[in-house]
């Protein structure tokens, strides 16, 4: 009988991009910024978002590997918004 090795792939880490409330920028630009580095946010994805860190102090943006999830933090960062990430659990 021949012995077969089962390979188990271990789904990658995932991460949450996580926006903190912003006194100094507009809803409205704290919007339109999370959909140009977000596209797959809708309008409303966005607006929740961005309401949910003004009103709670921080709002999950995406949850996502990685690399993604540093490229849209720094991007949000270089934008102007404040952003971390920090692994899933």
């Amino acid at each position: 009988m021949e012995k077969t090795t089962e390979r188990v792939r271990k789904p990658s880490p995932r991460y949450k991009v996580l926006l903190h409330n912003d006194p100094v920028n507009s809803m409205e630009y704290v919007v339109t910024t999370l959909r140009q580095v977000v596209p797959s946010l809708s309008e409303q994805d966005a607006i929740a978002v961005m309401l949910e860190a003004h009103n709670t102090g921080v709002g999950l943006v995406i949850v996502c590997d990685l690399e993604p999830a540093e490229f849209y933090c720094e991007t949000l960062k270089g934008k102007g918004l404040t952003s971390t990430i920090e692994p899933e659990t």
